[in-house]
């Protein structure tokens, strides 16, 4: 198995490539991506400002999601 040496250039070039092909070829996985990164974002904000804020029991939290 041979070793490919990438310098940063090369590496962001190669980057760009293959996020256009998949966007391009494949708009379900790259939109799948995107809303998998943006929850991962959004949860981790509410756990930040949840950590400053007073905590919520269980059953607020499962009344305001419909359980």
């Amino acid at each position: 198995m041979s070793t490919v040496t990438l310098d940063e250039e090369q590496f962001k070039i190669l980057l760009k490539q293959t996020l256009v092909e998949l966007f391009e070829e494949r708009r379900d996985v790259f939109s799948a991506i995107v809303v998998e990164a943006l929850e991962e974002l959004g949860l981790a904000h509410a756990i930040r400002d949840g950590r400053r804020e007073d905590y919520v029991n269980e059953e607020a939290v499962q009344t305001i999601l419909g359980g």
